[in-house]
């Protein structure tokens, strides 16, 4: 029984520790700024590997590119 509660009480530390360490981990970087269209309205934003892309209120989406800003796609929806 005390085999169980120390393994237990060192099971719960190591989860205590790696959720501290995941909280304390820095995010992917974010641009400092994104120039949209005139009249452009973000209502979301979402990121891939080397590029992020903004919704805007009027349903479409910007695609620009991580390296440059630049605008790479535009995506209306329907």
């Amino acid at each position: 029984m005390t085999v169980l509660t120390v393994v237990m009480i060192l099971g719960f530390l190591v989860l205590i520790g790696a959720l501290v360490m995941r909280l304390n981990a820095d995010g992917p970087p974010l641009p400092d700024s994104i120039d949209l269209p005139e009249g452009a309205e973000a209502v979301a934003f979402t990121q891939g590997g080397d590029w992020y892309a903004v919704v805007t209120a009027d349903d479409t989406i910007l695609v620009y590119d991580r390296l440059t800003g630049q605008l790479r796609q535009t995506v209306a929806l329907d």
